[in-house]
């Protein structure tokens, strides 16, 4: 007979894992410390196997933990979305997102998915756009919330920071030139502003080759073997190549990613889509 697998056990598996921190893990289940201790127990006893190796300083998951993390996380959507499905598809309407795409297509796509699990009648629009042409729009009502960088003007909920970096193919000698080539979004982004700061910073002349909106440009321009670019660290392509500064690159200032939204998304459909994006961007890779 197979053990039994609770899904309040799974759930704070799950929340200790991802803290590595009993203490943390109360705060996200809302339950005591002690609590957490018991379902863990619980669960191991269960199995008949320890999921966590505990010291002093450090909480690591055994390699049975491991095993059982994806699996976890995946009962924990399935029931999720099962239950939300079967107490709320008469919910009907409309959520209008916008996020940068680069932002769409490394963070988004599990999001969306499990929104549109939950709730199968609501339709999603989403606007790629930069932050600075979203910030408007919030201002405006033409969208729901969106996902931002911060920049100046641009306000939000913070949600997480994000490391930057320089990429490239592996097969470019690009980042040996100087001036430097390189591939930057359009002025008044984030990832420019950062950019031509840490080259000023680091007294390194460059040339700007490419100068896009969107992601493809500075992909293309990179693919071509043109130019480095800089970009958010969840959003550079498997194809290419992350350098910094062993190749005599400036380290670059870290992003902070927000979650705006306006006046007319105050609607359960869009309080739910934040939890999603929440949960997403937060939890740890």
């Amino acid at each position: 007979m197979f053990p039994e697998l609770n899904i309040d056990w799974l759930r704070t598996f799950l929340a200790v894992a991802d803290s590595r921190s009993f203490t943390k893990a109360s705060q996200a289940v809302f339950r005591s410390q002690a609590a957490v201790s018991m379902q863990i127990k619980r669960l191991e006893e269960s199995i008949e196997k320890p999921l966590f190796v505990r010291d002093t300083r450090n909480l690591e998951l055994t390699r049975t933990g491991e095993s059982l993390l994806p699996y976890a996380r995946r009962l924990l959507n399935l029931h999720d979305e099962t239950w939300s499905a079967l107490v709320q598809p008469e919910v009907q309407g409309q959520v209008l997102l916008g996020a940068p795409d680069d932002y769409v297509s490394s963070l988004l796509p599990d999001v969306l998915r499990k929104f549109s699990n939950i709730y199968p009648r609501v339709t999603i629009e989403l606007t790629c756009a930069p932050s600075t042409a979203l910030a408007p729009l919030l201002a405006d009502n033409k969208i729901d919330m969106a996902i931002l960088t911060r920049a100046r003007g641009i306000k939000g909920r913070f949600i997480r920071y994000e490391p930057m970096c320089w990429a490239t193919v592996a097969d470019s000698d690009a980042w040996s030139k100087r001036p430097l080539p390189v591939a930057l979004f359009d002025v008044g982004c984030a990832c420019r502003i950062r950019a031509e700061q840490a080259l000023k910073r680091g007294n390194l002349p460059y040339r700007i080759v490419c100068s896009s909106p969107s992601m493809t440009g500075l992909v293309t321009t990179v693919e071509a073997g043109l130019a480095v670019a800089a970009l958010a660290r969840c959003s550079v392509p498997k194809n290419l190549k992350v350098i910094g500064r062993k190749e005599g690159l400036p380290e670059l200032e870290q992003l902070e990613i927000l979650l705006g939204r306006s006046a007319r998304g105050k609607t359960t459909p869009c309080d739910v889509m934040e939890e999603l994006i929440e949960e997403a961007l937060t939890r740890p890779d």
